[in-house]
């Protein structure tokens, strides 16, 4: 029984032309914070900046840049309801 390559890890927004085309546009934060969330998501703010060494105010600025072009999103994190966490749009 063998598994094609799509049922084993989904294919990822970063390579949708669409989609990078957006990115490219954005600060060098902003596409740090998509890739970071590409190999790990979702996470919280915290947790972004814990992954990509920048501080909590760049991932911020980065998190807002990106949900204005509508390429990230976020939900109530299900282990803590304070917290949002974020993940690539689809």
């Amino acid at each position: 029984m063998s598994t094609t390559q799509e049922e084993q890890a989904p294919e990822s927004p970063l390579t949708d032309p669409e989609f990078r085309e957006r990115l490219r546009e954005l600060p060098p934060s902003a596409k740090l914070v998509a890739k970071v969330l590409e190999d790990s998501s979702p996470l919280s703010q915290g947790q972004l900046a814990e992954e990509s060494l920048l501080p909590d105010r760049t991932v911020r600025y980065a998190l807002n840049r990106l949900e204005e072009e509508d390429l990230v999103r976020s939900r109530y994190s299900f282990h803590d309801a304070r917290k949002q966490v974020y993940f690539l749009a689809e």
